[in-house]
């Protein structure tokens, strides 16, 4: 993974019965997957409802190409350009959200990401894995640092006397 950061913030919704589009915004904004630029593109909630639905379609049918998204789609479906939408799709891989899968249609290569589980719910456990190991990794980097700090005093101590 390279070295970008997750983004956690409080949102909520702003109403006691949230609709559809307000709640995946909610969610996306928590998660830090909006994008950061003031003045971009408002719809990418609609990325999470899409890929949500694509992966519906494709369990109902049993298609699993029908779960696929091309970037440009997804790019189509935010109302941003493809190239901007590769920006953003990296902190979604980040959290596991999406995979980037492939299949052949027609005699050509498709290549796309969908949803990294059969539900939404499914594919934000696995974001929350990955958050909480971060999370984990980081408590035992505070305990290695508290026991070295430890560790060089008491040799400071040693040295002094």
């Amino acid at each position: 993974m390279a070295k970008r950061a997750y983004h956690l913030t409080n949102s909520e919704p702003s109403s006691v019965s949230p609709d559809s589009k307000e709640l995946s915004n909610v969610i996306i904004t928590r998660m830090g997957l909006t994008p950061r630029k003031a003045g971009s593109t408002d719809k990418m909630y609609r990325v999470l409802v899409e890929l949500y639905e694509k992966m519906k379609l494709s369990n109902k049918e049993k298609k699993p190409e029908l779960a696929v998204l091309t970037v440009e789609e997804m790019g189509n479906v935010a109302g941003i350009t493809r190239q901007t939408m590769y920006d953003y799709i990296k902190r979604w891989i980040d959290y596991d959200l999406i995979v980037k899968t492939t299949y052949i249609f027609e005699g050509k290569v498709i290549i796309g990401y969908k949803l990294n589980g059969a539900t939404l719910e499914n594919a934000f456990e696995k974001a929350a894995v990955k958050v909480k190991n971060h999370l984990d990794l980081t408590i035992k980097f505070v305990k290695e640092l508290q026991n070295t700090l430890k560790k060089e005093k008491i040799s400071e101590t040693m040295k002094q006397k």
